[in-house]
C-alpha cells in the first residue's frame, strides 16, 4: 500500500525560487530512492483563520508564504529505506543555509485511506 510524507513549510517570498530549486533537488533524490510522485505547492488562496490555518500553523509572517508538499512512496518500507539513505547522503547534511526556517516546518507520515484514482 502507498505511503506518503506531508510537509508544511513557511518560505520567505523573496526566497521562492531558491526554495523550489532545493525542492527539485530533493525530488530527484527521492525519485532515485523509490518515490513514485509528489508535489511542492506555493500557497494561493490561503485564508487566515481565527483559530488555525496554514499560515498560523507555521507562524508565517507578512513576508512569507506557505508551501504544502508531499512525497508519495509505493509503501512504508521503501519510504523508510529512502529516508535512511537521504539522511546519510553527504548532500543532505547541515551546512548550507536553508531558504526557510526549519524550526517552523512540520511534517509527518501518512497511510492513505481513500485514493481518488480508485473512485
Amino acid at each position: 500500500m502507498a505511503y506518503l510524507d506531508g510537509f508544511v513549510v513557511p518560505v520567505p517570498k523573496d526566497k521562492k525560487d531558491e526554495y523550489f530549486d532545493l525542492a527539485r533537488k530533493m525530488a530527484t533524490k527521492c525519485r532515485s530512492l523509490g518515490a513514485i510522485g509528489g508535489h511542492e505547492a506555493w500557497g494561493d488562496g490561503l485564508e487566515e483563520g481565527k483559530e488555525t490555518s496554514f499560515p498560523r500553523s507555521v507562524k508565517a509572517t507578512a513576508d512569507e508564504n506557505v508551501v504544502f508538499a508531499y512525497i508519495l512512496w509505493p509503501d512504508k518500507k521503501t519510504r523508510d529505506k529512502g529516508w535512511e539513505a537521504l539522511m546519510a547522503d553527504p548532500d543532505m547534511q547541515p551546512g548550507a543555509p536553508m531558504p526557510f526556517d526549519m524550526k517552523r516546518m512540520f511534517w509527518g507520515g501518512f497511510t492513505p485511506e481513500v485514493d481518488y484514482e480508485e473512485i
